[in-house]
């Protein structure tokens, strides 16, 4: 199908934040597009935030074998929540999937997501990944651990692993959400008190390709606590949806 201008309306936006990446962008940019030909047509939007390794030579080297690869970068790094949302907005298809571009988050697992997502139909607005199988350290699957254990008594969102960074969502749902720094992590609950169900999918966490983490564990768990209140607050101030009907004369 084409849409007005003429271009075919693509299924699908993958997008990948990545910082300091070079390693793992080709392999990556790979695996995503052999699991994703399925689901064509699609895009691959990587957005760089403000990487100082090699990693934009590593997109540029990454294009030429993938025309349907964008890349998109911040001047200076502004954070993971932030590259989400940066590669959200720019994307162009309905559905966005989302994965870390340290390779931990297999790209075989999408259409899985999709498939998810598509089941449960438009009154579902996410497919959230759930790691099984942990391949970090055991100090970083602690943190998660105890996080993910405080969200939920607090939220009651029914996710057991929001830090997946395994996602398929509505870009429309998306874009209706309050953003702030680490919304990623919280999606499950804000979908939710917007109205959308949200689906549950596991999924087999690996070993990351090459290299190391790039975001601190200080700000996915100490600071993920004050979030965790302002989030509790939003869910507490948001009351009922409106639901539009028709109206005489209108």
């Amino acid at each position: 199908m084409s849409g007005a201008d003429g271009q075919e309306e693509l299924r699908l936006s993958v997008v990948v934040p990545v910082r300091n990446e070079a390693g793992n962008i080709g392999p990556l940019v790979a695996e995503i597009a052999a699991a994703c030909a399925a689901l064509a047509p699609f895009e691959i939007l990587y957005v760089d935030d403000g990487s100082t390794d090699a990693t934009p030579a590593a997109l540029a080297a990454a294009r030429r074998d993938h025309p349907n690869l964008r890349v998109l970068r911040h001047r200076a790094s502004c954070g993971q929540s932030a590259a989400v949302r940066s590669g959200v907005r720019a994307a162009r298809a309905p559905l966005v999937a989302t994965l870390d571009g340290d390779g931990q988050n297999d790209p075989a697992f999408i259409p899985r997501l999709v498939a998810a997502l598509d089941a449960a139909g438009p009154g579902a607005g996410l497919a959230q990944g759930q790691r099984v199988g942990r391949k970090d350290g055991r100090l970083k699957t602690l943190q998660s651990r105890i996080a993910n254990g405080v969200r939920r008594r607090v939220l009651r969102d029914a996710t057991r692993d929001t830090g997946c960074g395994l996602k398929v969502f509505r870009r429309a749902a998306y874009l209706g959400l309050p953003y702030f720094d680490a919304l990623h992590r919280f999606m499950p609950a804000l979908v939710a008190r917007e109205g959308f169900a949200v689906v549950h999918v596991d999924v087999v966490d690996r070993p990351r390709l090459s290299g190391h983490s790039n975001y601190g564990l200080f700000d996915r768990l100490w600071v993920g606590l004050l979030d965790l209140g302002g989030v509790w607050w939003l869910i507490r101030r948001r009351r009922r949806i409106p639901e539009l009907v028709p109206a005489d004369g209108g």
